[in-house]
């Protein structure tokens, strides 16, 4: 009978990660209490740790691009409508509807 795979969510994984960081306990001793193998908990400690600085990006100019992009194309899709709406009178006035 195979056994199914345990599914860890981010919150779960940063608590054994900051663990591991405290070094109270060695990787092996947190991989049985866990039930997780070493490989797979120095694996989590290296992505946390080179994921780290990312935490600390000013992403506001990002985001003001992406906010600005969103109302360009708001203005843009409002101008086709209006330039659309007027031909569709021009055609109802034309065709006698």
């Amino acid at each position: 009978m195979a056994t199914s795979r345990r599914k860890f969510t981010p919150e779960e994984k940063a608590q054994i990660v900051l663990e591991i960081l405290k070094e109270e306990k060695s990787v092996s001793q947190l991989s049985s209490e866990h039930g997780i193998h070493a490989n797979v908990l120095n694996r989590w400690k290296s992505e946390a740790v080179q994921n780290l600085a990312q935490l600390f990006v000013d992403d506001r100019k990002g985001i003001t691009k992406m906010k600005n992009d969103y109302e360009n194309t708001i203005n843009d899709l409002y101008a086709e409508i209006g330039k659309l709406t007027s031909q569709l009178s021009w055609l109802k006035k034309k065709s006698g509807f």
